[in-house]
Order: C-alpha cells, then structure tokens, then sequence
C-alpha cells in the first residue's frame, strides 16, 4: 500500500482518518467501526463492501 495513498484516504461516510491493517489488508475506521478490504493494493471504499466490526475489535487497534 502506497504511503503517499494512506496519507489522503479518509472514511467515505465520516471524513474520518483510517487506521490501516497490514496483515488482515484492510483500512479501519474507529469512528463508523467499519474496515474497508484492500484488494490488490486498490482499497475498495464502497459502504456497502465494508466488514461491520465489533467494539471490542475496534477497541484493540
């Protein structure tokens, strides 16, 4: 994932900043607890394509 891209992207429903996980290739947005896949170094920031994640699994980042 390029530096330069994670340095702009933000959450598409609250302007968030991400939180990026490199092992599970996934951006993470604490506020919305929503992680957006990243398929073959493209992020896929489609609402309806993010994983719901649970409080506890926000919590840990």
């Amino acid at each position: 994932m390029d530096a330069k891209l994670l340095d702009i992207l933000v959450c598409p429903l609250c302007k968030s900043p991400l939180v990026y996980r490199k092992t599970e290739q996934e951006l993470v947005c604490k506020a919305d607890r929503l992680a957006f896949r990243i398929d073959d170094d493209i992020p896929v920031m489609l609402a309806d394509e993010a994983r719901h994640m649970t409080a506890e699994e926000v919590d840990k980042l």
